[in-house]
């Protein structure tokens, strides 16, 4: 038996920001198990990452959110603005709105189950959804827990390496010296620029590379998540130091590696069954912490 699936749009929150008439494709993954179905264990947005990124990763997000369903989790999944089978186009999008739709999905979730009020909520990110996510966790009055699936310190180098592809397409054809400061400067007139057939906007491009893993103040707990094909991997310098920032500001951190790609880059869709088990276990493991 599959856990039960739901699939419907979200209006957009016009008293929010959000425009009329716009609408958010969403599933929602509901706990396998008749006596958690109104009372689930944890409830779990999960912010998905940027552009084609995306398109890669679907298969191990829906992997995860099963397997969270099945230990008696409640997943809402959301395509952000521009983002799937949501309204409008990428080119629309501001990071701005990709903070509220976040927030929405929250407080969606959270009102879906009136009968779970202690239920602990999670936003769990991947990639630049890592940091929409924490963005995100400042506007909701909830205390709130984050997994982090091999996550960017910050935006500016998730911004750098994404405009690196419109410089890599053209130095193919011998032209490729000053395109990524033509790219910024276009940006910064207010001007969206094409980048591997997504039109970015200055007001999503300026959101990402502000963007940084500062630990929210509402944060009970964070779960760092990466995959890595080396048998001897471990956190690198530029993870330790955001984690060791939110352990100073008093946040339960849990940090781990474990065997897998980096399925959200791979020329073929792949999957890290390790890192879904992880997923699963930190969620428990969390739990058990805060009814001991």
């Amino acid at each position: 038996m599959t856990a039960p699936l739901e699939a419907f749009f979200l209006a957009a929150d016009a008293d929010h920001g959000g425009d009329r008439g716009q609408q958010r494709f969403c599933l929602l993954h509901a706990p396998r198990h008749a006596a958690q179905e109104a009372s689930p264990n944890a409830l779990i947005v999960y912010v998905h990452p940027f552009a084609e990124e995306m398109n890669k990763t679907r298969r191990m997000a829906a992997l995860q959110a099963r397997a969270f369903a099945e230990a008696g989790c409640a997943v809402l999944q959301i395509d952000l603005l521009g983002c799937g089978d949501s309204s409008g186009d990428f080119g629309d999008a501001g990071w701005d709105d990709w903070v509220q739709d976040v927030v929405q999905a929250a407080r969606w979730l959270r009102a879906r189950y009136p009968q779970a009020p202690d239920a602990p909520l999670w936003l769990w990110g991947l990639r630049a959804g890592c940091l929409v996510a924490n963005e995100a966790a400042g506007h909701i009055d909830d205390k709130v827990n984050f997994l982090f699936w091999q996550p960017a310190a910050n935006g500016k180098a998730l911004l750098q390496q994404f405009l690196r592809l419109k410089a890599a397409g053209e130095m193919l054809e011998g032209k490729g010296k000053g395109v990524i400061e033509g790219l910024k400067q276009h940006l910064a007139a207010g001007e969206s620029v094409e980048i591997a057939g997504y039109l970015l906007s200055p007001k999503l491009a300026n959101g990402l590379e502000r963007a940084s893993l500062a630990p929210a103040a509402n944060a009970r707990r964070m779960v760092w998540l990466e995959t890595s094909t080396r048998d001897d991997a471990e956190l690198s310098p530029a993870s330790a130091a955001p984690i060791a920032r939110w352990q100073a500001a008093g946040v339960d951190v849990q940090s781990q590696v474990v065997p897998g790609p980096a399925f959200w880059q791979t020329s073929e869709i792949e999957e890290a069954p390790a890192l879904i088990a992880a997923g699963v276990s930190a969620l428990h493991s969390a739990r058990q912490a805060s009814t001991a």
